[in-house]
């Protein structure tokens, strides 16, 4: 029986990422995988393949609204939609196979197949062929992150009722389709397909898109999607779905109570995910749940077992990569001995569709309902040159400062390049400058970061010098 100082469960963002930090801190280290590739949803069917697609379909889009514009003409534009695809799949295996590198320049020991728990210091690993591997470890990290999740009365066949995992795999292009739940993947998915000229029906339950984001970001996208031609129903509540066989068929209630059903090629369920924890064999080791259905855990990532930690999906939150890969170094930098720390309001969401959007740190809503008194500081793209240059002007940056010292308390972005622009917005954050001190750096001029400074600016009580 092979021993381990840290074996790690699940290959995903925070798996690899925990892995490898563990050796390169000495540690020796095993890494469990139940699919045949590395990288987990995210690099697989999640993260990666989806902005692959959203880039190539921006691509196109673009070369049929806005190419003109620039003084580019062409005749016969088509698209390529096995191409798309395929172009999605290389960046994929890409991936993947930089993940192996990585595990064999670390030499990790990769093991492929379901590890379930036998107790809290042993690990049975059932491959694909049924034989079986038993490893110890001195620790665990449970990192095998989540699946999609349904809604009463909505039962995922994988055919005409699928998830984005189905959609990253379509042979050919559907000429509509329905997408219950209008957030992160629901407007992704929405982006891809009303790009490529499927006709997209967005149903969701709440009274605006990304609800978990600031609300003006939602309603704002709202407007954009609608303009580019997808359909969006808000305080919708879907029961039903049914499979016609090469149709599938949607039943919902408005807000009034009237019952309504749409009909498409596909019906696609996007209302979030669920931590996977499947053939874990938890009850061998004394890991208590959440009435969630997540891993209870401590403040240092532990779990109610002796040397087991989780992380990722699997213990709630914001289901992102990169929180993963945070607890990951957290977890094991702690094991270690060193004194890591993560401030989970200072972690950002984005959304990728384009416009961008992307936001960190608390919600005007979030600051209302707390009773917090904050200064707003609005500043739109349409008034920035790059944006005119590139012609990229909708959206705006709100920026959210306290009155009393000007400490920022959110920044909040829909715009081009939104995705990376947050990331100077998280510093302030992290480190607890004030909207002053965010205006008073410079910026080179002319990028789309003037639009921060403008925000920023305003939210420090002065006039801004472009409005």
């Amino acid at each position: 029986m092979e021993e381990f100082d840290i074996t790690v469960i699940g290959s995903g963002p925070g798996g690899y990422v925990a892995a490898i930090r563990s050796a390169q801190l000495g540690y020796k280290t095993a890494l469990v995988e139940k699919y045949s590739t590395l990288g987990g949803t995210c690099t697989n069917v999640g993260c990666i393949p989806t902005k692959a697609l959203l880039d190539s379909t921006h691509h196109y889009a673009d070369a049929v609204k806005s190419f003109e514009n620039h003084g580019i003409e062409f005749n016969d534009l088509r698209l390529n939609f096995e191409q798309v695809f395929r172009r999605k799949t290389d960046v994929v295996a890409k991936n993947t196979q930089g993940l192996d590198f990585l595990m064999r320049k670390n030499k990790i020991k990769v093991i492929k197949g379901t590890g379930t728990f036998l107790n809290s210091e042993s690990l049975k690993i059932t491959h694909d062929d049924q034989t079986q591997t038993v490893i110890r470890s001195g620790k665990f990290i449970i990192a095998t992150g989540s699946k999609p999740a349904t809604i009463p009365g909505v039962s995922i066949d994988k055919k005409r009722i699928i998830t984005s995992t189905e959609a990253l795999v379509m042979k050919e292009k559907p000429e509509s389709m329905v997408i219950i739940g209008g957030g992160v993947i629901g407007v992704e998915m929405a982006s891809i397909f009303n790009r490529i000229g499927t006709k997209v029906t967005i149903l969701e339950y709440a009274d605006n898109l990304i609800a978990n984001m600031d609300h003006e970001l939602g309603s704002t996208l709202t407007k954009i999607l609608t303009k580019e031609g997808v359909e969006i129903r808000l305080n919708e509540a879907v029961y039903k779905t049914e499979n016609l066989g090469n149709k599938a068929k949607v039943y919902f209630k408005d807000k009034q109570g009237a019952e309504q059903e749409l009909t498409a090629d596909y019906i696609l369920v996007a209302v979030g995910r669920k931590p996977y924890i499947a053939d874990l064999g938890l009850e061998n080791t004394g890991v208590e749940m959440n009435g969630n259905g997540t891993i209870k855990v401590n403040e240092l990532l532990e779990t109610t077992a002796p040397n087991i930690f989780a992380i990722g999906d699997v213990i709630g939150g914001a289901m992102l990569a990169h929180k993963a890969e945070e607890e990951a170094v957290f977890v094991v930098e702690r094991i270690n001995g060193q004194k890591p720390h993560i401030h989970y309001d200072r972690i950002p969401s984005v959304v990728y569709t384009w416009p961008e959007v992307a936001s960190v740190g608390a919600t005007e809503e979030e600051l209302k309902k707390q009773g917090l008194e904050y200064n707003i500081g609005k500043f739109p793209f349409a008034v920035n040159a790059r944006a005119r240059a590139g012609m990229e002007t909708e959206g705006f940056v709100k920026v959210l400062s306290d009155p009393k010292y000007g400490e920022l308390l959110g920044v909040h972005i829909i715009g081009a390049r939104a995705a990376d622009l947050i990331a100077q917005a998280v510093v302030g954050l992290e480190y607890e400058v004030t909207a002053n001190d965010m205006a008073s750096i410079c910026y080179a001029h002319p990028t789309y970061s003037e639009v921060l400074k403008e925000a920023y600016t305003i939210a420090s009580g002065r006039p801004s010098l472009n409005i």
